[in-house]
């Protein structure tokens, strides 16, 4: 579940930044984009190697894995927010 969810807003994220302008350069969405993206290739790679080893299921849906999904959605947001309030790129936090 938590493959099919980071992927879903990886996608989502690919269609903002590649129609906004103003997400590209004043937000740096690319940045939350990398790290959705990485996350998802890291994501689909345990997965694989989990169901090769182990076997069973490929794709685990319980309440578990949704609020997995929602943990690492909120972590990428974090970690991406971190990054703007560092970088500052309105300069607000400046004056």
């Amino acid at each position: 579940m938590w493959l099919v969810v980071i992927t879903l807003a990886a996608v989502i994220v690919t269609a903002i930044w590649y129609t906004s302008d103003k997400a590209r350069q004043t937000y740096r969405i690319g940045l939350l984009n990398l790290i959705l993206w990485g996350t998802s290739i890291m994501v689909l790679v345990d997965h694989i190697l989990g169901w090769h080893a182990e076997g069973g299921e490929f794709l685990e849906v319980t309440p578990e894995a949704l609020m997995l999904s929602v943990v690492l959605i909120i972590t990428a947001l974090m970690a991406w927010e971190a990054v703007l309030l560092f970088k500052d790129p309105k300069g607000l936090l400046r004056t």
